[in-house]
């Protein structure tokens, strides 16, 4: 009997037991582009409780790679998991995450007026739409391959507005890109390519300007070591010229390839990494 009534008693304190998840909300919206004439879809990662409270929040906006579409780090990244498990673990404040879709134009004002959009209108947008803290320590970009091309042009060019950069196998290459990377082929930097407006846009020709602005944005610098595109190589040529500098940067070069299986784990590391400089909601 005293068995019995030992059991229940366990029963019922265990019944009153709650564990805690936490689970961000994802939702697929498009604004319009007047500079671009269309619509832009994009991603976005709510955290949990965003309707019912009042706070606003932190804000990360990644760029997809060539190919992608606001649904890759949703679908492929798993982004929403990574960041449910490093809020819950308090390893990154609760965040909202921005994936715009913005086609293979690398983020430059060339065949669109991507850059531009990006700037005038998107970030405008999105810090309309949603609680956002419209400050420099509440701004995280990041990206893979194309995107993190796209994120660390986008940081030397304002690095007023971001505190932290996650390059993910950047697309970074210094002189020129391989003959099988899509910064060849996709007639961005002229059709047939032309090596002298890759070098105008990357980001060799903007660190001066950079330098000269005295706001360095800390950035998480990383790549597979058996990368098709050989962007390991670049990842520290980038991260040499940074240390050199004297500017806050971390480097991780990983088992891998150009692929998910690098960019998932890097992703979190970098996104822990961002939660070392980000403020709370407020």
């Amino acid at each position: 009997m005293m068995k019995e009534k030992k059991l229940l008693f366990i029963f019922l304190i265990s019944s009153l037991i709650t564990v805690t998840v936490f689970s961000g909300t994802i939702k697929y919206e498009f604004f319009r582009s007047n500079l671009l004439g269309r619509d832009v879809g994009y991603s976005v990662y709510l955290p949990d409780n965003y309707d019912s409270s009042n706070l606003y929040y932190p804000i990360i906006y990644i760029l997809h790679g060539s190919g992608g579409n606001q649904y890759q780090w949703i679908n492929e990244g798993k982004i929403d998991q990574i960041a449910d498990e490093l809020i819950e673990n308090g390893e990154l404040p609760p965040s909202i995450i921005v994936m715009p879709a913005t086609g293979n134009n690398w983020y430059v004002d060339r065949r669109e007026k991507i850059e531009s959009m990006f700037f005038q209108e998107f970030i405008p947008y999105i810090e309309d739409t949603y609680r956002v803290i419209k400050s420099r320590d509440a701004r995280v970009i990041g990206g893979q391959s194309m995107g993190g091309y796209g994120a660390l042009r986008y940081s030397m060019i304002h690095p007023e507005l971001f505190s932290v950069a996650i390059l993910l196998s950047p697309a970074v290459y210094d002189p020129v890109p391989p003959k099988n990377s899509a910064a060849i082929t996709s007639g961005v930097f002229g059709d047939p390519f032309d090596p002298n407006i890759w070098k105008s846009l990357n980001y060799p020709s903007l660190f001066m300007s950079y330098l000269m602005k005295g706001q360095p944005v800390a950035m998480f610098i990383a790549s597979g070591d058996d990368d098709e595109l050989f962007i390991e190589l670049h990842a520290t040529q980038l991260y040499e010229s940074m240390r050199n500098a004297g500017l806050p940067a971390e480097l991780r070069i990983v088992d891998g390839g150009h692929d998910w299986g690098v960019w998932i784990p890097t992703m979190r590391e970098g996104l822990k990494y961002a939660g070392n400089f980000l403020t709370q909601p407020k």
